[in-house]
């Protein structure tokens, strides 16, 4: 598919909010008492990090295919 790069430019303004609330979401649960009972939670947040930060990687490469 093919999108317009205002789509892009939105879709990764988005996904860098979410990244940023999940970046929070990590440092307030590692800050817990006993951060090892939130480990899943933990897991699945750097999971989802990680995710998102190739999506961004990957809409960067369409905005800027020279780069």
């Amino acid at each position: 598919m093919d999108y317009s790069a205002t789509e892009l430019t939105e879709a990764k303004r988005q996904i860098d909010s979410i990244l940023h609330k999940l970046h929070e979401t990590v440092k307030t649960l590692e800050a817990k008492d006993h951060p090892e009972r939130y480990k899943s939670q933990l897991t699945l947040a750097k999971r989802r990090i990680r995710a998102l930060t190739i999506a961004v990687a990957l809409i960067e490469a369409q905005l800027h295919p020279d780069t």
